[in-house]
């Protein structure tokens, strides 16, 4: 059997800050309430995404690696990796705050969680007017300064808020306390990992459980990075046709693209997989004489036996992410 662009059921995630855009503007389908996050393609252990299209439908990542191996994730992937899938791929509706938040590095969660740590990004799709995101501190603050915001609840006071609109992207490494705020839809990438340390909470009581939230302070409290940076918004360029890029971490890589016409893509010295996220308009994608349709909230995994496809668009945007 020979691999072919690969397409996946999302799995649907309640959320208590979950909203309606997945449904509304992504034109996902579910009829459950507060669906916060759409898992695109998965290898979370219990939250595996299956292939929806050809002669694989039905296969999990972990199949595909057991049956392909590097042939599908890359030689360079497969030795680092094994049986893993190394990512995870999201969209994600926030209608109202996340909980503040912080992830711990591989070390640390290999240690504590026998799992990999989560660094991650965002792509904002769409916001709200006025709506922010919270990305690092404001301020530099002692581990000791923190533990007494945290007591007297003004640990926000510290934090950087900062106000987005679409296009606007993050890189979010290990320690950097976060939080996505109301009227935020975005597209997240991250290490295959669902280890969340949560600071604060907003005091919210869960509907479905009747209960607060647990937090996990003791857990956070020494890896969070407390140290002030200059910028936290990742800069970029983007052109009609050209691949440029977004972030280029040990972690993943990932371009932003804006097709208008006809793109050949050449991916014969990744030695990765690429997985095709489209993020504004709708994408037609050519292998072997088929054309696969991917549209705006939708994902699509080429393996790395791929080496070219024909990207093709009348102006969409899409999100190129590879290791």
């Amino acid at each position: 059997m020979t691999l072919y662009p690969l397409q996946f059921s999302p799995l649907f995630k309640y959320r208590i800050w979950g909203g309606e855009k997945l449904k509304t503007q992504l034109n996902k389908n579910y009829s459950e309430e507060n669906i916060g996050e759409s898992w695109e393609i998965s290898d979370v252990e219990g939250d595996e995404t299956k292939v929806v299209n050809g002669d694989l439908q039905g296969k999990t990542l972990k199949d595909l690696i057991y049956e392909f191996k590097g042939d599908f994730v890359g030689e360079k992937v497969y030795k680092e990796f094994g049986n893993d899938f190394p990512l995870l791929i999201k969209f994600i509706d926030a209608k109202t705050p996340l909980s503040i938040q912080v992830h711990p590095s591989n070390e640390i969660a290999k240690e504590r969680h026998n799992s990999f740590g989560k660094n991650e990004m965002w792509y904002v799709m769409q916001a709200d007017e006025d709506a922010e995101l919270i990305v690092g501190f404001d301020e530099e603050v002692s581990q000791a300064d923190y533990k007494k915001h945290l007591e007297n609840n003004t640990v926000l006071e510290v934090m950087h808020h900062e106000t987005v609109q679409s296009g606007d992207t993050f890189y979010i490494p290990t320690g950097r306390v976060h939080a996505i705020g109301a009227g935020v839809l975005l597209a997240e990438i991250q290490q295959t990992s669902d280890i969340t340390y949560r600071i604060y909470d907003y005091d919210r009581v869960d509907s479905k459980t009747g209960k607060k939230r647990d937090l996990h302070n003791d857990l956070a409290i020494d890896v969070l990075d407390y140290k002030v940076h200059a910028n936290y918004k990742t800069t970029y360029s983007i052109a009609t046709n050209e691949a440029h890029t977004l972030v280029n971490s040990p972690y993943f890589k990932t371009n932003i693209i804006e097709v208008d016409g006809v793109l050949k893509r050449d991916h014969m010295a990744l030695d990765s997989f690429v997985i095709y996220m489209c993020v504004e308009g709708d994408l037609e994608l050519q292998f072997e004489g088929v054309n696969y349709t991917v549209k705006t909230g939708e994902t699509i995994l080429l393996p790395a036996s791929i080496p070219t496809v024909e990207l093709n668009s009348s102006g969409a945007k899409c999100i190129e992410v590879f290791m």
